[in-house]
């Protein structure tokens, strides 16, 4: 497979890189430090990267975006997260979204909804799924129990939909102005069954933000919950059909998205440890002479070449695929991705320490951002998930 860029690729490469580099590594370390969840957060950076065309770059030509494609989505993930895993994250976040409103909107909806999303760089989005008693059981679902999966009730009143209850952890939760909101507007059914999604603005009757959660990674990215109590919703903010808001889930192929932030973080901490190790001395011999730490850095290059030659083929087989199918092979990139950024950001800290085992902020952060990986990306959920891919593939 020919993974050689092209010019707009190149072109998106060499934008994304200059920008991590000269807005976003100056901050990260210092927003991570902040201790109060919610003050963590940047608009200014944000501004600055939607102006460069960072936040709406997925959203198709016709609709006044760039139209990338997932290898382009891939590169530019990796490049913002050398300099902040959980900045990129805010970015990409809304390219899944956008993808959706794309794909399953109606064009009264994209009026609504796409067009003032183009106009306003701070205009951010956000998917509510996970609940405090909804987690993992939406993704294994036990299809014939009307008791698993979401339970955020949405009634019909008229022309309008009453929605009650609570999501949690939902990102980009105290500042996007719009979310996709998975309900359950029919609850003697499956989940499966009796889902609806609803367009929900920030500004709607009965919705607020809650909770801010003050992580352990990934600081400025924002979580939060949601609540909702008789929210107030248009039947047209209805996304597809009524009780069919679950076929909606395969509609964008994002699951690879993590993988390819992950690259980026170990590009970053692969680059620190090795120019660590150059420059400084144990007992008198520098560290790069060490056969431990020539091994150490031989793994996290070895490692993070694995995984961006598995993302780049994965965005690849990506592109172009209209069956609304997740492959197997984009959940395992997920799986493999945890194990390599806490393998190598490991190791980084294990070379940095080899000066005599102080702090040292920038390689403690990415330590601390790989470990959201094990709850997004490679839970136990998530690798069943993809041995029931795997077992579906093979006849």
């Amino acid at each position: 497979m020919d993974f050689l860029l092209n010019e707009e690729q190149r072109a998106w490469q060499i934008k994304a890189r200059k920008f991590a580099d000269e807005e976003i590594r100056p901050l990260s370390v210092k927003r991570d430090a902040i201790s109060a969840p919610r003050e963590t957060f940047d608009w200014e950076i944000i501004k600055k990267g939607s102006k460069l065309g960072f936040r709406t770059a997925a959203v198709p030509k016709a609709w006044g975006g760039d139209g990338i494609d997932f290898v382009t989505q891939a590169i530019i993930m990796a490049e913002l997260a050398k300099a902040d895993s959980a900045i990129s994250k805010t970015f990409s976040q809304c390219w899944k979204w956008s993808h959706l409103i794309a794909d399953f909107c109606s064009d009264n909806q994209k009026q609504r909804f796409l067009v003032p999303f183009m106009q306003d760089d701070t205009y951010l989005l956000g998917s509510a799924s996970t609940e405090p008693n909804a987690g993992s059981d939406k993704r294994m679902l036990v299809d014939s129990d009307p008791k698993s999966g979401w339970r955020l009730k949405a009634e019909k009143h008229g022309d309008e939909w009453i929605l009650n209850g609570e999501k949690t952890f939902i990102a980009n939760g105290p500042i996007a102005k719009l979310f996709f909101v998975n309900t359950r507007s029919n609850p003697n059914v499956s989940m499966k069954e009796g889902t609806t999604v609803f367009l929900v603005p920030s500004n709607t009757p009965g919705f607020r933000v809650g909770k801010v959660f003050n992580k352990l990674g990934w600081r400025f990215y924002q979580n939060a919950e949601l609540i909702f109590e008789d929210a107030r919703v248009p039947d047209t903010n209805v996304v597809g059909k009524a009780n069919e808001g679950f076929k909606l889930r395969g509609g964008s192929f994002s699951d690879f998205e993590l993988a390819a932030n992950a690259v980026g973080v170990c590009d970053d901490a692969t680059t620190s440890a090795t120019r660590f190790a150059r420059t400084e001395k144990r007992h008198g011999i520098v560290l790069a002479e060490q056969q431990v730490v020539q091994l150490q850095l031989n793994e996290m290059h070895m490692l993070t070449e694995a995984l961006r030659s598995f993302v780049m083929r994965v965005a690849a087989e990506t592109d172009g695929k209209s069956d609304g199918k997740t492959p197997a092979a984009n959940v395992l990139a997920m799986n493999f991705a945890t194990d390599v950024i806490q393998r190598v950001s490991e190791l980084s800290m294990d070379v940095h320490g080899r000066a005599g085992a102080t702090m040292h902020a920038h390689t403690d952060k990415l330590v601390r951002d790989s470990m959201i990986w094990t709850h997004l990306a490679g839970d136990s959920v998530q690798r069943m998930k993809a041995v029931e891919k795997l077992k579906a593939a093979v006849k």
